[in-house]
């Protein structure tokens, strides 16, 4: 599980790709339709800080993922599926880093300063910018893999656990949310959410081609 760390540190390698921000430009647009047309910044800032609080925290919480759906199986006493589970995890993480290099982007914090930034400014918030600032890296922000490991452990979880969907849908509410904060928070555009849910799909069905999920209790 740590050497995703590893992994994605290692994505650092492709910063030298030129960024001439032609990408960002026309995804941004998309953005803007989406914060403003549609009312997401809106909506999560109705309730004042409440909403920008819990966004943030669950961007903050993504790091926790793998461990939590690991421990996951083992309240439920199923440790002999943990393997099955990182390797729709993983697959799902993986994906995405292996797709920045094709992709050469900055964040829309960075390439379009203060613009459409959140009007609430949360300590959680503070604690993300650190973290992204100090321990994140330069290649690409295309796709999320904020996105796809969040939702490529819920499609585990319900995979693996269908007698106990609670943990699946949990998790499923939770990569939503992750979704919007990435959005929302401008640590990514709307089409990096897009293509990290389509890889989650594609990490979740290559596990179901080979974990049916009737035979999970015997895996």
């Amino acid at each position: 599980m740590a050497l995703v760390l590893v992994a994605y540190q290692e994505m650092d390698w492709f910063a030298f790709l030129p960024h001439d921000h032609h990408l960002e430009f026309h995804w941004i647009e998309w953005d803007r339709w989406v914060l403003y047309r549609v009312g997401l910044q809106r909506a999560v800032e109705a309730l004042g800080w409440i909403g920008p609080a819990f966004l943030e925290l669950g961007y903050l919480l993504v790091y926790a993922v793998g461990p939590f759906t690991v421990a996951a199986l083992y309240i439920v006493h199923r440790r002999e599926l943990v393997n099955r589970l990182l390797m729709i995890y993983l697959l799902g993480t993986l994906l995405a880093y292996a797709l920045f290099p094709f992709f050469p982007s900055d964040p829309p914090r960075v390439v379009f300063g203060g613009a459409d930034a959140p009007n609430i400014v949360t300590a959680l918030r503070r604690l993300n910018l650190w973290l992204l600032n100090d321990y994140g890296i330069h290649s690409s922000v295309f796709p999320s893999a904020h996105v796809s490991s969040a939702f490529s452990a819920a499609w585990a979880l319900l995979l693996l656990l269908p007698e106990r969907r609670r943990f699946g849908i949990g998790m499923l509410i939770y990569a939503v949310s992750v979704s919007i904060a990435t959005v929302y928070g401008r640590y990514h555009y709307a089409s990096d959410v897009v293509a990290g849910f389509w890889i989650s799909v594609a990490a979740g069905v290559i596990g179901a081609l080979i974990i049916r999920p009737h035979d999970s209790r015997t895996l």
